[in-house]
């Protein structure tokens, strides 16, 4: 299944290159792409998670009313997104049918050699180095040229790490006022996972071929561009909140 889809778009790669012929521009452009053609199912998933921060402090509130009678609060739980349009499946199901697609997009940055160029003599003599980086096939600390009392920078383990954290920032929901004494698990698990993932991004980062990097940042930068023009609230609902 992944191999039939990263088949074409190891083909849509390989064109880019012999198109543009430098490799590292060749991902970059490729991302942005694949992304653009994500872009309808993204947009889909990102209305849907701002639609959900938007009834969430009402969700909560009917929650903590009606706690101790479950009946009641599914029931008033369906009233509310009956009444604000909302499907609780509609931010999963754009995710799941782009699952596929990413992992076969992983396999294609991953396995150039198998999926792009398609002989390893082809692969191994083109220029691999792109900007502060020496070879695209290797982990950015074995091909970095910029380093600090000897050691390799990893600066592109720093933009995963930053822009992880930046994105799921955006489409976090708002903090919510809790009484004294009581905490917000839901909000806990939120900003724990907030915290967690970029650092586990960027270990990932420094550890996978510099190309494959590359393509995560490139990826992430477009996805936070698209979310700020998606969070960002209309003119007019700015104007009903204050």
């Amino acid at each position: 299944m992944l191999d039939f889809i990263a088949e074409p778009l190891g083909a849509l790669l390989k064109f880019i290159f012999d198109f543009i012929g430098d490799y590292g521009y060749s991902i970059i452009i490729f991302t942005i792409l694949t992304k653009v053609l994500l872009l309808p199912i993204n947009i889909k998933q990102t209305e849907s998670t701002k639609r959900m921060n938007e009834i969430n402090p009402k969700m909560k509130e009917i929650q903590e009313k009606y706690k101790n009678d479950k009946e009641k609060m599914n029931q008033k739980l369906m009233e509310l997104y009956k009444e604000h349009n909302y499907n609780p499946a509609s931010g999963c199901l754009p995710a799941l049918i782009q699952m596929p697609i990413l992992f076969a997009l992983f396999y294609v940055i991953q396995n150039p050699v198998k999926y792009v160029f398609k002989d390893a003599n082809i692969y191994a003599g083109i220029a691999k180095n792109f900007w502060w980086l020496l070879d695209l096939g290797k982990p950015e600390m074995q091909a970095t040229i910029i380093k600090v009392a000897g050691f390799g920078v990893p600066i592109l383990a720093i933009l995963s790490a930053t822009t992880t954290y930046y994105q799921m920032k955006m489409i976090s929901a708002p903090k919510q006022k809790t009484e004294k004494g009581k905490s917000d698990t839901t909000a806990q698990t939120q900003n724990m996972m907030t915290n967690i993932m970029p650092i586990m991004f960027g270990w990932i980062t420094l550890n996978v071929p510099s190309g494959l990097a590359l393509y995560w940042v490139a990826g992430n930068i477009f996805t936070i561009i698209q979310q700020y023009f998606m969070m960002k609230p209309k003119p007019q609902a700015a104007k009903k909140e204050e």
